[in-house]
């Protein structure tokens, strides 16, 4: 909301010295977001003034059009004598009065003006055009042309208001009173302690049978509709400069007399209001729901198909303009410039519901100034001032004459009230306010207050946001000064820190960190395109989300299901970035719907919910397991002079699930699967023992080559996820320190020649079942395919470490515990020992 400061001094009596400055600290004090505070016309130096076009003659031979004038500017220049001026522009003609500016003045950007000569002429000084003088959009972007009815002379900065500061104020979704010069001014009397001169308190005559006949079909989202009538409006009247540089100066542009002032009255007052065109209008005015396809052109040209939740303005042709958003073209009022003119209007101000407007707006992209406005809540009972205060100024501006007739259909309400201790802002700041000061804050923002100890409070009809005692509160303290709370420190309990949870979960993201990966965080928002993406099944539980009610983005609506969505949107966006070695970690929580979630009431805040209510929260959530899941793509290892660099692969994505586990204490087991969104020959399954039966925890490999071409990932992009939560519970008991044995370490290194088809992790759990409890390590070092071993197979080098706590190994140890491992490796895998 742009705020003139000579506009807000018309309805409260701010000192004179109080620069835009003064008014924007005091304006923060009491809660508003005071951006900017524009200085229109800095460094403007006159002199400026208005002068009559004598003589205009064309100057030839020049790529342009070029004219030289002669302009009455009486004795501005000292002489009396007409003034010469070269202009480009053709906007003009002979006895127009227009805006000159003469040697000597300064233009907004420290544009100094001097006589110069230019296409073969001297120039003395230069006929304005808004772009020039910095005044904003008024939609010609040429010479400025003023009625005829201003002397020539006068001083043109006063005439159009060139100087002035405007308060950039950022509405909050919650003040929605101050899209209003009204609320801003009642904010800004409060903030000075001054008297407020209401705009709204005017007389509006009773409502008659004789008014422009309105029906309302839908009264939830229409309870208040008031109908005016204007007639005989003069189709040359023009928008008078003070409107004109009001709206300009709020960041509207202007258009014809009847628009200027429906949007003048908005800005004062707040109430979005329309004119229609009464020669243009079937029958009576209707409000409806639309019917489910309907179409709809409105002011801005499009054409729009509507939906059945959409709230319409209808006549017996049908709808004629989408309530709370935008008019429809069929019913606009006439353009003067196009040869039409307007000489009756009707005036609609009314009261429409915020969600439905706030969702039609949505719906169709079109936010406008109305729909802004309702749906952050409009006062009800401005609609009937804000259409008085309509018509008052068509019959003073363009000559018209108000009908008789006043329609006003409302649906029956109450005024809100809110019972509040009176102590209650007291409790909630820590600061004894005292009942005189909460009831006298709280009817300055327009409550009224009865009661002693127990207060009951009739909220004003301009906020709807207050509708708790805490609304209230917040209030009284806003208006105290939030600086003035004291800083006070919570004082924690002793004998608390980290659980065991939390502390191994920071574990592992300190393992992943250590093993080179950068964590990268991400919104855990999704769409299904991604999950298309993905190659997802239908029937893939990661399918089954929970959508959000009023999701950030449209396109992402739904709580995330796997962490790698988000992570593969960071590794794609950093390579296209010029990264392209990337491994990056992220760990939190992902949401999986069970269907079984149950409602829950909205529970209070006065006191602690009891351990039922909590129960009953907690069902009434999804199941939020954490995860941890990497991502990887170009090189593992760099090259250099010490050798070869490695890419990464899908084995570095399994180990870092090992380095996970390990440093859970827990024993993983790898086995190749087939799992969207892997390679199916590149697949490893992660399972943990939980409870004594084996779990699946998680999924590695490389991504299958559609996600990736789908996704625009790097060739071989690798990942893993695995749930901490199942690693967490197969932990058995505390965390142990490694034992360390002072005796020496016996190495044993064998071949086995397996089928191709037979998984290495097969045979190391064959191995390892084998060696018993000498067996302190066992690793894969070497995997060999050739014409020595034979067609469909694949020789595994194994090297396993034998170590005993007690004493130093025998040879014969040793080779007894290899020989028994290759022995149960051969019965359950056909393995041969290589060379036997």
């Amino acid at each position: 909301m742009r705020v003139p400061l000579s506009w807000l001094r018309e309805y409260v009596d701010l000192p004179a010295t109080e620069t835009g400055r003064d008014v924007q600290a005091k304006l923060v004090a009491v809660g508003l977001e005071v951006e900017t505070v524009e200085q229109i016309g800095a460094g403007l130096k006159g002199p400026l003034v208005v002068g009559q076009v004598l003589t205009i003659e064309e100057l030839e031979g020049f790529k342009k059009p070029i004219r030289f004038c002669t302009v009455d500017v009486g004795s501005a220049n000292g002489t009396g004598e007409p003034q010469e001026i070269v202009c480009g522009a053709r906007n003009f003609a002979v006895g127009d009065k227009v805006v000159v500016v003469l040697p000597g003045a300064v233009l907004p950007g420290d544009f100094a003006i001097a006589a110069r000569k230019t296409y073969g002429r001297t120039s003395h000084g230069m006929i304005c055009s808004t772009d020039e003088l910095g005044m904003g959009d008024d939609g010609t972007h040429g010479i400025i042309v003023l009625p005829p009815e201003h002397e020539v002379g006068t001083d043109a900065i006063e005439l159009l208001e060139l100087v002035d500061e405007v308060l950039d104020i950022a509405v909050t979704p919650d003040r929605g009173y101050c899209l209003s010069m009204r609320g801003v001014a009642r904010e800004t009397a409060i903030a000075y302690g001054l008297p407020l001169r209401d705009p709204a308190l005017l007389d509006v005559p009773a409502p008659n049978a004789f008014g422009y006949p309105v029906k309302i079909a839908d009264p939830i989202g229409c309870d208040r509709f008031t109908a005016r009538t204007v007639v005989g409006l003069e189709p040359e009247a023009r928008s008078p400069i003070w409107l004109q540089r009001r709206l300009q100066k709020a960041g509207m542009r202007p258009i014809s007399l009847a628009v200027d002032i429906t949007n003048y009255v908005m800005l004062e007052l707040g109430q979005p209001l329309h004119a229609y065109d009464r020669t243009r209008i079937d029958g009576p005015i209707g409000v409806r729901r639309a019917q489910q396809g309907e179409k709809l052109t409105t002011l801005d040209g499009a054409v729009r198909v509507l939906d059945a939740e959409d709230l319409v303005i209808t006549d017996d042709r049908g709808p004629i303009g989408l309530a709370g958003v935008m008019g429809g073209a069929n019913t606009e009022i006439a353009d003067v410039k196009n040869g039409e003119n307007t000489t009756e209007v009707v005036i609609e101000a009314a009261h429409f519901d915020a969600i439905s407007i706030a969702r039609t707006a949505r719906r169709h992209k079109l936010s406008s100034e109305a729909s802004k406005r309702f749906e952050r809540g409009v006062d009800p009972q401005a609609a009937a001032a804000a259409a008085q205060r309509t018509v008052d100024l068509l019959v003073l501006l363009a000559g018209g004459t108000a009908e008789a007739g006043v329609t006003e259909v409302t649906a029956p309400s109450a005024p809100r009230t809110i019972a509040m201790p009176a102590d209650h802002p007291d409790r909630v700041a820590g600061v004894a306010y005292g009942r005189e000061t909460v009831v006298r804050r709280l009817q300055q923002v327009g409550c009224d207050v009865y009661g002693q100890d127990e207060l009951l409070v009739t909220v004003p009809s301009w906020r709807p946001d207050l509708s708790e005692p805490n609304d209230l509160a917040e209030e009284v303290i806003r208006l105290e000064g939030y600086e003035n709370l004291p800083s006070t420190l919570p004082t924690p309990p002793s004998g608390r820190g980290l659980t065991d949870r939390q502390r191994l979960h920071r574990r592992f993201g300190r393992a992943l960190a250590g093993a080179g990966y950068v964590e990268a965080l991400n919104y855990p928002f999704i769409g299904d395109a991604v999950l298309d993406q993905l190659g997802l099944d239908a029937d893939d539980a990661r399918r089954r989300t929970v959508k959000l009610v009023n999701p950030l983005s449209d396109e992402e609506p739904a709580l995330r299901t796997t962490l790698l969505p988000g992570l593969l949107g960071a590794l794609r966006r950093n390579d296209g970035r010029g990264s392209h070695d990337l491994a990056l970690f992220e760990t939190g929580l992902v949401f999986r719907p069970t269907g079984d979630e149950t409602q829950t009431e909205r529970l209070t805040v006065d006191r602690r919910p009891t351990d039922d209510e909590i129960a009953g929260l907690n069902a009434a959530l999804p199941r939020q397991p954490r995860r941890a899941a990497v991502v990887l793509a170009g090189a593992r290892e760099q090259a250099g002079w010490w050798g070869k660099g490695r890419p990464a692969d899908w084995a570095d994505s399994i180990e870092a699930a090992r380095t996970i586990a390990r440093e859970a204490g827990v024993e993983l087991t790898v086995r190749s699967d087939q799992h969207a969104p892997w390679h199916p020959g590149r697949c490893a399954a992660l399972f943990v023992t939980v409870g004594g039966e084996e779990t699946l925890v998680g999924h590695a490999g490389e991504l299958h080559p559609r996600v990736i071409k789908e996704l625009h990932l790097p060739e071989r992009t690798c990942a893993m996820e695995i749930e901490l939560d199942l690693l967490e519970q197969a932990v058995d008991g505390a965390l142990q320190a490694p034992r360390i044995s002072t005796f020496p370490v016996a190495t044993q290194d064998v071949a086995l020649i397996v089928a191709q088809d037979v998984p290495a992790t097969t045979v190391e759990e064959a191995l390892r079942a084998g060696a018993g409890q000498l067996l302190e390590s066992l690793r894969l070092f070497d995997v060999f395919t050739g014409e020595q071993i034979g067609e469909g197979k694949k020789s595994l080098a194994y090297a396993l470490r034998f170590r005993a706590p007690d004493r130093t190994l025998t040879v014969d140890e040793a080779t007894a515990a290899r020989d028994s491992a290759v022995a149960l490796a051969a019965e359950r895998t056909g393995a041969v020992l290589r060379g036997a």
